[in-house]
């Protein structure tokens, strides 16, 4: 469903399980600059009132999730550390067109999204699926099912606002350029690392 060129190696799995402080407080992050991203492509796009709706409903579902990762982060007795850069993302905004117009820079965000998004349902898929933890396993297994559903809206918001084919065009070259960016990552105890 995810078009992903590469899968996630489920030895990951035991990084994560080895540095799980490191993963929450990572993951914490991610599902903050989903919601920041959600609301700034409301601030951007006000006039599109069904884009506006739905992007509504993301940033409150990923700053839930923000809310459910700290909790048990606070619940564990575990340190929320400080914010880091995360280089897969920082790469993948490298990619992103930064010329043309206000509709076509909305389209490049929309794929942007949806390919970090894509990427953190197969990577919550993995733990889901891999992880020990039984408590982590069944959280992410429902993070996965939220994600692909943000995925999907991205996706197809891009659809609407653009030419199919041309979107769809450009989608195949992000999942080529994503394909070859994560090869360098999966090696750490963080959701893109």
């Amino acid at each position: 469903m995810l078009g992903l060129k590469l899968k996630t190696d489920p030895r990951w799995a035991n990084i994560v399980e080895e540095n799980i402080a490191e993963i929450l407080s990572d993951h914490a992050w991610c599902e903050q600059k989903a919601a920041t991203n959600a609301i700034t492509m409301i601030i951007n796009n006000s006039e599109k009132e069904d884009l506006v709706t739905e992007l509504l409903i993301i940033s409150r579902e990923e700053l839930e999730h923000f809310q459910m990762v700290h909790d048990i982060i606070k619940k564990r007795g575990l340190e929320f550390t400080r914010e880091r850069k995360d280089d897969y993302v920082g790469q993948l905004a490298k990619f992103m067109k930064k010329d043309g117009t206000r509709e076509q820079s909305l389209i490049e965000r929309l794929l942007f999204s949806a390919m970090i998004e894509a990427r953190s349902c197969e990577r919550f898929k993995v733990l889901s699926e891999n992880i020990k933890d039984e408590e982590l396993a069944t959280f992410y297994r429902d993070l996965m099912i939220s994600e692909a559903g943000h995925y999907t809206t991205f996706l197809n918001f891009a659809r609407k606002y653009g030419n199919v084919d041309e979107v769809n065009k450009r989608w195949k070259e992000w999942i080529e350029f994503e394909g070859e960016l994560i090869t360098n990552y999966g090696i750490s105890g963080t959701i893109h690392g």
